[in-house]
């Protein structure tokens, strides 16, 4: 309902509540109008959907909510503006560098500099006084919108002189109009919004530089990159700069090394070779897929690496994912490995006439796939060019859909609470890159809606970020420091069963009748879950997982016979075990165990031969003199059929 009064407006709250305002009113003035706690919190303003500064006029009837910082909003506003404030100590520093672009990225913010040489760590501390300063000074940022194309030209040349980066920024607008932001003399090319002023910025920190080519192109130029932290308080900082020492203590890198898990080599990034105790720990998780799969009734198949162009054509993967695909010639015709494995899948289906009373079929593959990903972003096995993909395929009917959603969120309640999993969940909404009908996108994501409401499930909507054949909800992990990972997927797919006609016969007797199809990963790629579960677990990993599960230490050599003997016992057994008869001390002995993060140390000398025992030292402290050998293997095939997290002597 409009407002009856020439200068006053309507304004309504995101509780369904209005109220009335001077027309011009900012949203700082609304929200202390509301309550000065409010109004001190407050970053900006959401306007009809739009998000703008908080200072800015608003002129007619409006919807708002008010934006802080624990908002996902806020936090990229503030993060964004922490990046102008280091733009303008960079230039303090060293005032002939140049800026190109400053974003806010998940874990921060950073921005990239032309500069004659590298930073040191000397020159981080002399921008992060700099830094101190602007928020000391609280100076505003003010919006400045020149009138025509000619006149921003003329703001960008006096502000940032011969800077062919902010000129190709401003090109590529077009005839949008182009916006700059302002503190105290800095001035930047921006889309805004901005916090009110530098001084909100209590707390941050710069964490590393790196190099980065221009707009990610190795054929650019090379730029220095600078990333940073803030926070609205310095109790956070700490609080994140802890998570951050912790999480560099845990990098799988390092552990992976350390533990000679897997290696990556120069003669192939982003190809991880996986050590004998990599394969273990893999082999494991395959081993436990398995029999899950096979308990809840899922069929195995293999399908190739390398397939032909018509068949990634049918998919339209080589319309809409072909930069990502290794693409070769043999016999004079366009191949490609495989980037993901449902197009085989789809040919397997199709190799017979299926019925409806086959429906749900569950088709499971742990497929090779290989990906071009860019140099830049490789990163251990969290970002490599092959793994091995735990996929499936569910075709079904219609009807069949919500029980099938229902029996896989149940599926990866288990797996994931197996290894100490909590989990968020996301539904995935049609990208701007897509096959399929309007109605198919429509249906398919009311379909995995319903499913999460009618379970009572929390879930964010992550708009445009669906598969490019439909919607999906996306699991992601919390592990011990709090990160999330992004591992399980559940996306249905009404489009690729109508590519590769797929059909089955239904109740009626005829075969015309289109299946809808389900994809899934629960570790999502392998390699990447060994990753996350090394970090997780800071590579002291459940028995059942640990590549070497007890190491046999003895007191001296005279008594190897009598290790020997459990050894053996053991390893028959099944259970992974090492020696270690070096003529070494004990306690030098324990402590490499320790480190290697075997699970069960056993200590043997004259007592533990003479009364057919061992003594036993875990990994987690626990220590136990005088158990039988019987007994303790007992225990720990319990432990290891059960696949608990822990283990008790």
């Amino acid at each position: 309902m409009m407002a009856n009064a020439k200068n006053i407006i309507r304004i309504e709250l995101p509780d369904g509540s209005a109220k009335e305002y001077p027309k011009g009113v900012s949203g700082y003035e609304i929200a202390e109008s509301i309550g000065e706690r409010l109004a001190k919190a407050a970053f900006a303003i959401e306007v009809d959907g739009s998000i703008k500064d908080l200072h800015a006029p608003i002129d007619s009837d409006a919807r708002i909510r008010i934006i802080t910082y624990r908002d996902d909003e806020g936090k990229e506003i503030f993060k964004h503006s922490a990046s102008h404030i280091m733009a303008d100590a960079v230039l303090k520093v060293f005032p002939k560098a140049k800026l190109t672009i400053g974003p806010a990225i998940k874990d921060g913010f950073y921005y990239d500099f032309d500069i004659d040489r590298p930073f040191s760590e000397s020159d981080i501390a002399k921008i992060e006084k700099e830094m101190d300063k602007i928020v000391a000074a609280d100076h505003k940022f003010i919006r400045l919108e020149p009138k025509t194309k000619a006149e921003a030209k003329a703001h960008l040349k006096k502000h940032h002189p011969d800077n062919e980066y902010k000129l190709e920024l401003m090109d590529e607008l077009g005839d949008d109009k182009a916006s700059f932001y302002q503190h105290d003399k800095f001035v930047d090319l921006c889309r805004g919004p901005h916090l009110p002023s530098t001084g909100k910025v209590k707390a941050f920190k710069l964490t590393k530089i790196a190099g980065a080519y221009w707009r990610g192109d190795a054929k650019n130029k090379q730029l220095q990159r600078i990333y940073g932290v803030a926070f609205p308080d310095k109790k956070e900082l700490d609080q994140y700069l802890h998570l951050l020492r912790e999480a560099e203590k845990r990098d799988h890198r390092k552990i992976g090394k350390e533990l000679e898990l897997f290696s990556i080599h120069d003669e192939g990034p982003g190809f991880p070779f996986m050590l004998p105790k990599g394969v273990v720990l893999k082999e494991e998780l395959i081993k436990y897929w398995k029999e899950l799969h096979r308990k809840k009734n899922y069929e195995l198949i293999e399908t190739p690496i390398l397939l032909n162009r018509k068949l990634w054509e049918t998919s339209k993967h080589w319309f809409n994912y072909k930069e990502n695909m290794y693409t070769l010639k043999i016999d004079n015709e366009d191949f490609a490995v495989k980037p993901m494995n449902c197009p085989g899948g789809m040919l397997v289906y199709n190799e017979k006439v299926h019925s409806y009373k086959e429906f749900p079929l569950r088709v499971g593959e742990l497929g090779i796939v290989h990906r071009h990903e860019l140099s830049g972003t490789l990163s251990g096995l969290f970002r490599v060019r092959v793994f091995t993909q735990d996929d499936a395929h569910h075709f079904m009917t219609e009807a069949q859909m919500k029980s099938e959603v229902n029996f896989l969120i149940d599926l990866y309640k288990e797996v994931y609470g197996k290894f100490g999993f909590d989990y968020k969940v996301e539904l995935s909404t049609r990208p701007e890159k897509s096959i399929g009908t309007d109605e198919q996108w429509e249906f398919l994501t009311n379909t995995l809606r319903e499913v999460m409401e009618d379970r009572g499930m929390e879930f964010k909507i992550n708009e445009g970020d669906g598969a490019f054949y439909g919607p999906k909800i996306d699991f992601h992990l919390s592990d011990c420091l709090g990160r999330t990972w992004q591992c399980g997927t559940i996306q249905l797919d009404m489009a690729q069963p109508e590519n590769f006609d797929l059909t089955y016969m239904g109740e009626d007797g005829t075969r015309n009748h289109r299946p809808v199809m389900l994809h899934r990963v629960v570790y999502g790629s392998i390699e990447r879950f060994m990753g996350i579960l090394i970090e997780h677990f800071a590579g002291k990993f459940p028995l059942w997982l640990s590549p070497v599960q007890v190491i046999l230490m003895t007191v001296a050599n005279r008594f190897d016979s009598y290790a020997d003997k459990i050894y053996d016992k053991f390893f028959e057994a099944g259970i992974r075990v090492e020696r270690d008869y070096r003529a070494e001390s004990i306690g030098k002995k324990v402590r490499e165990a320790q480190l290697q993060k075997i699970p069960i140390m056993l200590t043997i000398g004259e007592k533990e031969e003479k009364y057919g025992t061992v003594a036993v030292r875990t990994l987690d402290g626990q220590i136990k003199f005088g158990v039988k050998p019987d007994d303790l293997l007992k225990l720990m095939k319990k432990n290891v059929e059960s696949r608990d997290l822990n283990f008790r002597i």
